[in-house]
């Protein structure tokens, strides 16, 4: 009897432990899951040259329409779901005046999405002045670059590899950069540039998160 007893103890405390151990389990996958399908925040400035149809573009993946637009003085925010990303773009006025006040977003800035006219061949040189000028600043030293080049639908607009050659984007060796044609009015090569923006700005926090320092 008391071998049964014993016994049937024993059996109790085996199923206490297995229980315990799938309790543990169960909360151990529910964070792996929670931080695997938790919406990432990520914090993207876009600013670029005026009349680049960067308004738009913000627009466009906000509200996936098309929307009338006016000089932006000063600046729109808006957060932007994609997947399971959700993104908060600044857009910043670009005319000349404004330009000096961009510098007061570049804090935390993970992603610089820098818009450009391509059929407006006559700035293309101010738009690389400001681009590097902006690129030279200390708080923006571990963004990443996405590049779009708008209006694609015009006739007379440059593609991808020119802009990418009057841009100098090819000098930028420290930085982690992409072009991708857009034409904001359709939406097309949108979404194409916010892929790259995200799987590059969630390696480099990934990256940067793993790194082991020795002392």
């Amino acid at each position: 009897r008391e071998t049964l007893e014993g016994s049937s103890e024993l059996r109790s405390l085996v199923r206490r432990c297995f229980l315990g151990l799938e309790e543990n389990m169960g909360v151990s996958f529910g964070k792996l899951f929670s931080k695997l399908f938790a919406k990432k925040e990520m914090r993207i400035l876009m600013v670029g040259l005026d009349a680049a149809g960067k308004t738009t573009i913000l627009y466009k993946l906000k509200l996936g329409e098309i929307v009338t637009t006016i000089p932006t003085i000063g600046f729109n925010v808006e957060t932007v779901e994609y997947k399971n990303i959700s993104f908060t773009v600044w857009d910043v006025g670009g005319q000349d005046k404004i330009r000096p006040l961009w510098r007061h977003y570049f804090q935390n800035t993970q992603g610089l999405i820098f818009v450009v006219d391509s059929n407006d061949r006559d700035r293309v040189v101010e738009a690389r002045d400001e681009l590097h000028r902006m690129l030279n600043e200390d708080e923006l030293r571990d963004a990443v670059l996405l590049v779009f080049a708008n209006k694609q639908d015009l006739p007379n607009a440059m593609n991808a590899a020119e802009i990418t050659d009057k841009l100098g984007l090819h000098s930028l060796r420290q930085r982690h950069w992409y072009i991708q044609s857009t034409c904001a009015t359709s939406g097309e090569g949108l979404y194409e540039g916010l892929d790259w923006l995200s799987n590059n700005i969630a390696n480099k926090v990934s990256s940067s998160s793993s790194s082991t320092f020795l002392f």
